[in-house]
């Protein structure tokens, strides 16, 4: 089985903290290995787990990021990064640094981006869904 769908940071919240029945009822309906995250996500996650200081969160953390595929940033995906920002500075519709990376991170693999933030929807050739939603 392949990589299909690509969690941002507030989807892997949602899984990691069982924030959202519906988010529970798509994950279990989708095969573990087609789902992964961006390794800009995951230093996001660890981010939040070092600043919050819960060993309880980091040990949860820990064994959500064994359970899917964390991709590696690489120059395929920093050149999309490249044409995605520059494209969205031309329009005027930037956003946050690491959104866009993770988005462009979507783009070059040709994932589908699982996210509840709205945001992700300035970028029209990204295909997002909201799991979040029944």
């Amino acid at each position: 089985m392949t990589v299909r769908f690509l969690l941002d940071t507030n989807a892997a919240s949602y899984v990691i903290n069982r924030k959202s029945p519906a988010m529970d009822r798509r994950l279990a309906r989708v095969p573990m290995p087609e789902l992964a995250v961006s390794a800009v996500t995951e230093g996001e996650l660890r981010y939040a787990a070092a600043r919050i200081g819960s060993f309880r969160l980091q040990a949860t953390l820990d064994q959500f990021l064994a359970a899917v595929t964390v991709l590696p940033w690489d120059s395929k995906t920093a050149q999309a990064y490249g044409r995605l920002r520059a494209a969205l500075e031309r329009e005027g519709r930037l956003l946050g640094s690491l959104d866009m990376m993770i988005a462009a991170h979507a783009l070059s693999l040709g994932l589908t981006l699982i996210s509840a933030d709205r945001a992700f929807s300035r970028i029209k050739q990204l295909r997002t869904e909201d799991w979040t939603r029944a």
